[in-house]
């Protein structure tokens, strides 16, 4: 038998695991592990600014492609206390991210020594599985287990963390001996599927609902296919957004209090029957159950069995892998088309096309300070199909997902669930270093890009180029918007006059002198005529330097975005004025119809 130390034996699995980058920052306690990273060589490691920085990045690279497991690496104490915030993301939004840490030795974990802190039990809530691994022998075996636990079932993050001493602890290791373990996933039985096609087929205006577990599943294809096989309209929710394209003729918008369309809550509100597909009904989606279920039939497919039930009760309940249920809906699917027993839903489907063409928002304004919406309007013009967009969470990322349009999977990562402010900037980086081929858009406003811009020298250090779209109106917009109900506007204001940049006026920090400060580009927008020149030149100067390139437009000080005061999708309102003339919506994928 091979004898290596422990934390040679760890890298060589994370090899053999499929990994070929990892994100962190070395210290005293995990330099063993980083001693062995760089003598085995075969991991590109980016080094990350800030350790939350590094568990976004993991994050952004495993929800790039199908089959990525994002590695971040931190030190003992605070760098695993600060990993936390991207662990609750990944758990929230079923990513799988392995965080490693360093930890004090064994023999002094319980004397308060310096930097020693219980990580396994702080990060258990918020992970698979959290381990401090007290012998070194038992590495390679809680290594394999972390790599099955965070791709089996409901994917998910694991946290190892390594005591000093058993990282240099020698053990008995043979890396070409090593073997994953099987994946476990769930998967439907063809006679609930039968059931649930024969639930659907009872209904008359039927809808599916697609969630961010037929992106985890790599099963956008299979989910058009069905779609086109029964003819029932698809509402992506913003985790599922991009299983299907924007453009097709069966997409029926989103659904929601926030992050909805028009056309796409009349459609919902129209509906009988619902099949949810790796869905988890989120509350900024369902709003008020009592109006979100009345008088429809529901059928709930989720690959997390406890899922089932949790927010409401579904006629039918299936525990499954998205892809494994879909396959077989698309085979029961064909079976019945050709047997000619599908009922035809074409009448349905033309309505909720023409609810889109119909019920759209404005987003041409030519306004100075510019307004938000003509800042996505643009961006839709700039970008193509292939762009991946990256946000995280307020009214910007609002806005976005109300206006942008997405064609692919995995072509809007969205921290959805936890929503952490900050996580915009390490996430790009992550997706950019997962796909170095396409251009990769962030979406921030000023306040979620100034909690960790430092991340941006990282992008400057390693050439990672991106596009950072910046709309600064100096405000905490969305916690603005809601304290209208409290009739106060507190705490939420973030302008002041910059002495050193007296053009500025009282929108405050200058973000084109702080990017430029850590070796960034950065350009700034104050007429809406010179959005599409600002972005195509962006987009340049991302691919001539090779780093991140930041648009920033300066908005308005107030605009309230469209959403339900009421938590009722029936009753969104719409502060802003709606289209009623095509040259309103001129980037929307159907032509208004007035």
């Amino acid at each position: 038998m091979a004898r290596m130390t422990a934390a040679r034996a760890a890298v060589e699995i994370l090899k053999r695991e499929g990994v070929s980058q990892a994100f962190g920052v070395p210290g005293a306690a995990i330099n063993p592990f980083y001693a062995q990273l760089r003598a085995a060589g075969g991991i590109q490691h980016t080094l990350a600014r800030h350790v939350e920085g590094a568990s976004h990045m993991a994050e952004g690279y495993t929800r790039t492609r199908p089959g990525n497991i994002g590695v971040c690496i931190g030190t003992s104490g605070p760098a695993g206390t600060d990993m936390l915030t991207g662990l609750y993301s990944a758990s929230g939004d079923s990513i799988p991210i392995l965080c490693i840490t360093g930890q004090a030795p064994t023999a002094v974990i319980h004397k308060e020594d310096f930097q020693a802190v219980d990580i396994a039990s702080i990060a258990a809530p918020v992970t698979k599985m959290a381990v401090t691994v007290l012998e070194a022998a038992q590495v390679p075996g809680v290594f394999q287990q972390a790599f099955h636990l965070m791709r089996s079932g409901r994917p998910g993050p694991v946290l190892v963390d390594l005591p000093l001493d058993v990282q240099q602890t020698e053990i008995e290791f043979d890396p070409d001996t090593y073997q994953p373990l099987p994946v476990y996933k769930p998967a439907a039985s063809r006679a609930q599927i039968e059931k649930a096609l024969a639930l659907l087929n009872a209904s008359e205006r039927p809808l599916i609902v697609a969630g961010g577990g037929v992106i985890n599943a790599d099963a956008a294809e299979l989910l058009v296919e069905f779609a086109e096989l029964t003819g029932v309209p698809v509402v992506p929710t913003l985790m599922g957004w991009g299983a299907i394209p924007d453009d097709h003729e069966l997409n029926a918008g989103m659904v929601g209090l926030q992050t909805s369309h028009r056309y796409g809550n009349a459609t919902f509100l129209q509906s009988d029957f619902v099949l949810g597909i790796g869905n988890r009904w989120a509350n900024r989606h369902t709003g008020k159950l009592d109006v979100y279920t009345a008088g429809r039939t529901f059928v709930h497919v989720d690959i997390e069995p406890t899922q089932l039930g949790r927010i409401f009760a579904p006629d039918l309940g299936i525990a499954s892998d998205a892809g494994a249920a879909l396959e077989l809906f698309v085979q029961v699917a064909r079976e019945l088309r050709d047997a000619g027993r599908l009922p035809d839903r074409s009448e349905w489907a033309e309505g909720v096309q023409e609810r889109r063409a119909r019920l759209q928002r404005r987003t041409h304004f030519d306004d100075i300070p510019i307004k938000p919406q003509r800042v996505y309007e643009e961006m839709n013009k700039a970008f193509g199909p292939e762009t991946r967009y990256v946000s995280t969470i307020g009214l910007s990322q609002i806005a976005g997902a109300q206006m942008l349009h997405v064609f692919r999977p995995r072509h809007w990562i969205n921290c959805g669930q936890a929503g952490p402010l900050g996580w915009t900037v390490p996430a790009a980086l992550g997706v950019a270093v997962a796909d170095p081929d396409n251009p990769v858009v962030a979406l921030s406003g000023d306040y979620d890009f100034q909690f960790l811009l430092e991340e941006l020298a990282v992008g400057a250090q390693h050439r990672i180029p991106y596009v950072h779209v910046l709309v600064n109106n100096s405000y905490l917009g969305l916690i603005r918007q809601a304290q209208r109900g409290f009739d106060m506007d507190f705490q939420v204001n973030l302008e002041f006059r910059n002495i050193n940049s007296p053009e500025l006026g009282v929108y405050g920090v200058d973000h084109v002198k702080v990017v430029e400060g850590l070796g960034c580009k950065a350009l700034r927008v104050t007429d809406p005529s010179e959005l599409a020149a600002a972005f195509e030149e962006a987009a340049k100067l991302a691919e001539e330097y090779r780093v991140p390139v930041v648009v920033e437009a300066i908005l308005e000080r107030i605009t309230n975005i469209s959403m339900s005061g009421t938590n009722d999708i029936g009753n969104v309102v719409e502060f802003e004025e709606i289209a009623t003339e095509p040259w309103h919506a001129p980037t929307s994928i159907k032509p208004l119809k007035a």
